[in-house]
């Protein structure tokens, strides 16, 4: 074999192996805090505290409760079937977190001289790819509610069975909408079609592009969205106060975190889709040069905002911990002034951020809205999403026709 395409090779699998540590760390640190930030929130919404006494402000609560997890008798009982029992857990959590391969978080750059994308792996099928494993994912929560012998676990399983697959069909025809501006099923192209401006200072951004801005197309995605990974007002599937906590009733220790883990996996992968798909991915809100100097502007005031409130603490710890993370945070700021790191920072600033509204919208829904009756729920996707969905879809390949 010819010695530069030996290095090349070399080269390739050695960065893709650090992508992929990188990705992997990020995402399961990412995954184990969000489920603080959620309960974080929701105390705050409804005038609580939340975690607190884990490490300062709650931080290792994650940690304890993995470890609690990690620790707790795994029991298996007698009547179930023990193949599918063990096997569907593993399924949700492997659908859930392969999907993250094909999401894109920022443009080509250029790491010691080597070209990469800032992404695992760029299928030019990747969002065909992507909804081929949210329909597979439904499988692991019906093999647990049927593999666990139990009529209420079944029913759990069954209903989530026929909630994903009557909101996958508004789903997919949302997700079709955007594709006909784009022109191409890989999410790196459909990002990169969403760049630049119009007239100047709006955003060429899928709910805003002509001539079919897909505003209407991204209110359906997220509400399919939240019926796809069961969340409230959705989560039928879990109903606790009906099913006793539903599919995964039988279920202890990692086997039953590995479900909360799949349900969280499937929300940053859902959110990252409608970041790419109609909200530009890493592509700023503002013009260049603006778009790199926000960044530091808002950390650096979060950073004065932390050490002004440890300067006059509410407890204890406050007046160590908050100048801490301050500082952290204006250390942050600085790092996207330099100049070699900024073409990794930004769009990857830009990218996060808009991640992280929409996962602030799930957790706020949770926190605000009752849970739908079952009847309500089937009755809301064929009579209302599926039919709105399927006129949306002729609207926009009309105008997408006529005038594009």
């Amino acid at each position: 074999m010819n010695p530069d395409l030996t290095s090349i090779l070399g080269n390739f699998y050695v960065l893709t192996l650090i992508k992929l540590a990188l990705v992997a760390f990020v995402l399961l640190t990412a995954l184990a805090y969000l489920q603080w930030i959620e309960r974080k929130v929701i105390a705050h919404i409804q005038l609580r505290v939340g975690p607190t006494r884990v490490g300062p402000h709650g931080l290792l609560q994650p940690l304890a409760d993995t470890i609690k997890l990690l620790t707790k008798e795994d029991l298996v009982p007698a009547h179930v079937n023990k193949f599918f029992y063990v096997l569907a857990p593993m399924m949700a959590v492997f659908f859930a977190l392969s999907a993250i391969a094909v999401i894109p978080f920022g443009p080509k750059i250029n790491i010691f001289g080597i070209e990469t994308y800032m992404q695992l792996s760029d299928l030019n099928i990747g969002l065909l790819y992507l909804l081929a494993l949210s329909g597979m994912g439904v499988y692991g929560i019906a093999l647990a509610g049927w593999s666990s012998n139990n009529k209420y676990s079944l029913i759990g399983g069954l209903r989530s069975s026929a909630q994903m697959i009557s909101y996958e069909l508004p789903l997919a025809l949302a997700i079709a909408s955007p594709l006909l501006l784009a022109g191409s099923l890989s999410l790196r192209e459909i990002a990169e079609s969403q760049a630049g401006f119009m007239l100047g200072f709006i955003p060429r951004w899928s709910i805003f592009q002509m001539p079919a801005p897909q505003i209407l197309a991204f209110v359906l995605f997220m509400i399919a969205g939240f019926a796809e990974t069961n969340r409230v007002p959705f989560d039928l599937p879990e109903a606790e106060n009906e099913l006793v906590a539903g599919f995964h009733t039988e279920y202890s220790s990692m086997k039953f975190a590995s479900f909360f883990m799949a349900e969280y996996a499937n929300m940053v992968t859902l959110c990252s889709v409608a970041t790419l798909l109609f909200l530009g991915g890493w592509y700023p809100l503002v013009p260049a040069p603006v778009d790199g100097f926000i960044p530091p502007l808002l950390l650096w005031a979060g950073g004065a905002m932390l050490i002004f409130h440890g300067l006059q603490p509410a407890r204890k710890w406050d007046k160590y911990t908050m100048p801490a993370f301050g500082a952290v945070f204006l250390l942050a700021g600085f790092a996207f002034l330099i100049p070699f790191l900024q073409p990794v920072l930004v769009p990857l600033f830009w990218f996060v951020s808009k991640v992280g509204i929409l996962l602030f919208l799930f957790i706020w829904v949770r926190a605000t809205l009752p849970r739908f009756r079952y009847d309500q729920l089937m009755r809301f996707a064929w009579a209302f999403m599926f039919p709105v969905s399927v006129v949306h879809l002729f609207a926009t390949a009309l105008l997408v026709a006529l005038l594009k």
